[in-house]
This record gives structure tokens, C-alpha cells and sequence, in this order.
């Protein structure tokens, strides 16, 4: 049963890549709910089908089989137009190389999604987030004039002006240093503190998912084992007995 308070509910999710004896079977029917208003990380290691799982989960790829509703709507049997508008009305995305416009300013890279969709920003919700995230004196700089960490909180922005139903965070932290990687995930935690923002962040980093409030442990296409929130300790443990190396 899809649980009340989820906004994403998978169930069944096959994905199958290429046909025959050629066939890659990148998930084995993944039952899945997101809880709202939660931080939840996806964790395994390269080919368990975490990336798979989130693109599916957030519309970008379409399952072999099974089926995905966001917010009540089933997403697996839209067509293009559909899914395209659906993806702007409930969906932000952070990638780990920003995915930024090298040509718009900071601030219209953050408007971008509002832009696309025709509509304006709240002007107070706007300020507010640009202060929240460390940008207000940065607006008017372009992707080339600011720092990893810097345009990271641009993409961060851009996900959450448009006040999405989930974001999706791919490797979020991936390409930054330690220390920038601390103030990254430190505002992602915010943000879902600060304005229920629920968020789905897949990592291979243990001190990324101890910011989540549930870890969800990918191995050959299928969850593995699910836990609360946990210690950085707690995970590498987890990861060691699961052989999630």
C-alpha cells in the first residue's frame, strides 16, 4: 500500500538495457517509498542501479515495468509533453557537475526553471533563499566567475525556487572538496528542516548519507537493507557487512 505521507511511491521498477543475450538487467523490481518532507539517501556501489533508480524515480528514464506516481500522478504512462510538465511543476534537480548555463548570471541560472515554465518568482521567497544559501552578493556573476562550491549553491537554488514536490540530488557533493562538501550537504539538511523540502540524494559517501533520516542500501539492482538515521560509523559498517565496497 502507498503509505499517506509519500510523495514518490515506486513499485515493481524492472529496468532492462538491451535485449537478448545481451541484456542488462539494472533493476529487479524495486519497491520504493519517499517519504515527504525526509532527506532519504541511496547508497551502493557503481553498477548496484542507484542512478538508474533516482532517474526513474524522477521521470527522466521510464521503467521496463512497474510503475511510479509523484504526488498521486502516475508518471510511467505519460507521454513527453505530459512528462516534461509534470517534471517542472514537481521535480528539482542537483546535479554533481552544477549543469549550469555558462552564460546566465547566477541569478538567471537559478530562475531558469521558473523562466522555462513562464512564470515569476515570489520576489520575498526569492531573497530569502538567495540569503539562505550564501548568494546574495554572487547574482550577477556567471558560472566561470564563482567557485565549485559556489555554483553547487546556485544549482541548490535552482532546485528549490520553483518550491518542488521532490529534489533529486545526484552525487551532489561528488565534485567539490571536504570542506565545501560539509557546506553543501549542511544546506540540503536545511533545506529540508527549514522548508520541508523532500529530498532524495544519491551518494557514495557515508558522510553524506548520515545527513539523511533513511539510507536505503543498493546491491544488484535490489534495496538490500533500510535503515533510519545513522553515524557515518554506522554506515561504514553497514557497508562492510553488506560487501557494498
Amino acid at each position: 500500500m502507498e503509505g499517506t505521507d509519500s510523495v514518490v511511491h515506486a513499485k515493481g521498477v524492472v529496468r532492462v538495457y538491451g535485449e537478448g543475450d545481451t541484456a542488462v538487467r539494472a533493476l529487479h523490481g524495486v519497491d520504493v517509498e519517499i517519504e515527504s518532507g525526509q532527506l532519504t539517501a541511496v547508497m551502493g556501489p557503481s553498477g548496484s542501479g542507484k542512478s538508474t533508480l533516482m532517474h526513474i524515480l524522477a521521470g527522466l528514464d521510464r521503467p521496463t515495468s512497474g510503475s511510479v506516481t509523484i504526488d498521486g500522478i502516475e508518471i510511467t504512462t505519460l507521454g513527453d509533453d505530459a512528462l516534461t510538465k509534470l517534471r517542472r511543476q514537481h521535480i528539482g534537480f542537483i546535479f554533481q557537475f552544477f549543469n549550469l548555463l555558462p552564460m546566465l548570471s547566477a541569478r538567471d541560472n537559478i530562475l531558469l526553471p521558473l523562466t522555462i515554465a513562464g512564470e515569476k518568482a515570489d520576489p520575498e521567497f526569492f531573497d530569502t533563499l538567495v540569503e539562505r544559501v550564501g548568494l546574495a552578493d554572487r547574482l550577477a556573476h556567471r558560472p566561470a566567475e564563482l567557485s565549485g562550491g559556489q555554483q553547487q549553491r546556485v544549482a541548490i537554488a535552482r532546485a528549490l525556487v520553483s518550491r518542488p514536490t521532490v529534489v533529486f540530488a545526484d552525487e551532489p557533493t561528488g565534485n567539490l572538496d571536504s570542506r565545501t562538501s560539509g557546506e553543501i550537504l549542511d544546506l540540503m539538511r536545511s533545506s529540508v528542516e527549514t522548508y520541508g523540502q523532500t529530498t532524495v540524494m544519491v551518494t557514495h559517501d557515508a558522510k553524506a548519507a548520515a545527513m539523511a533520516d533513511r539510507v536505503l542500501y543498493l546491491a544488484d539492482g535490489e534495496i538490500v537493507k533500510e535503515t533510519g538515521r545513522s553515524s557515518q560509523h554506522e554506515i561504514l559498517q553497514i557497508i562492510d557487512t553488506l560487501d557494498l565496497q
